[in-house]
């Protein structure tokens, strides 16, 4: 059950963050989407490192000079993973007109939910795979450190759900149509933290390998996506600091409860 609660967590961000379409009239201002996104990316980066990279390389400690291998190789596996599904899979990002991937008759609406969807595959790994290390009985991984990656991820999913639903809002789409396209964007985090979950089961000596493969992907993100999206236009400078806040609260929330 308690392993259940934790992967639910960050999918209950994004209902939330997506619910914010019933409640506010007008979509999200270019200073308040930047500054979303910029913590989101600060939580992002924060969780790889202290909550998968780390972790991975303490888990190899045993290879001694080498320890840092399985880190390095499952990081490279997993941005080159992202990698291939921006190059699979058409999407189209938010306040952006010019699709991604593969020509696609999709409509502007299902490719905006693809893209947040392909954000959300990391991070619902990031989330089976800590669990998947807590179920093995992992000492460097704890039941709290587990729910506060869960957490951190939740967090920064509640701005991620509101920048989806309400910018699809915008577009011509009812409050219940663009609600449930932020609620599936968030849809793939229990499906693949369950999957991950699985696949660790099944081969516990690879844990080190998704702890970073997970952080591989997550950073794919952050630089390829989530950064270019804080930087645009004026007062960029503003998506920086937020950025600051949710690395230092990530940060924070990993050392002082995990």
């Amino acid at each position: 059950m308690e392993t259940f609660i934790g992967i639910m967590i960050p999918f209950l961000g994004t209902t939330l963050g997506a619910a914010c379409v019933f409640f506010m009239k007008k979509s999200l201002g270019d200073l308040v989407q930047r500054s979303l996104v910029g913590f989101a990316a600060g939580v992002m980066v924060a969780a790889s490192i202290w909550s998968l990279l780390i972790p991975a390389i303490e888990q190899s400690e045993g290879m001694g000079k080498l320890s840092f291998l399985p880190a390095f190789i499952g990081f490279w596996v997993g941005v080159l993973f992202l990698l291939m599904l921006d190059h699979l899979i058409p999407h189209l990002h938010v306040g952006s007109d010019q699709a991604e991937g593969p020509k696609s008759r999709l409509g502007r609406t299902t490719m905006m939910v693809l893209a947040v969807t392909l954000h959300n595959i990391p991070e619902g790994m990031a989330v089976g795979v800590m669990y998947a290390g807590f179920l093995a009985g992992n000492a460097q991984i704890t039941a709290a450190s587990a729910l506060v990656l869960s957490l951190g991820i939740a967090i920064q999913n509640f701005p991620e759900g509101a920048i989806i639903s309400m910018p699809l809002r915008a577009e011509g789409e009812s409050k219940g149509k663009a609600f449930l396209g932020g609620v599936l964007s968030g849809v793939v985090e229990p499906i693949g933290a369950v999957l991950t979950i699985l696949a660790a089961q099944l081969v516990i000596p690879a844990l080190p390998y998704l702890l970073s493969f997970a952080a591989g992907a997550m950073l794919y993100v952050v630089v390829e996506e989530l950064i270019p999206e804080m930087s645009q236009g004026k007062h960029s400078n503003l998506g920086t600091v937020f950025f600051a806040v949710g690395f230092s609260v990530m940060m924070t929330l990993d050392v002082a409860l995990g």
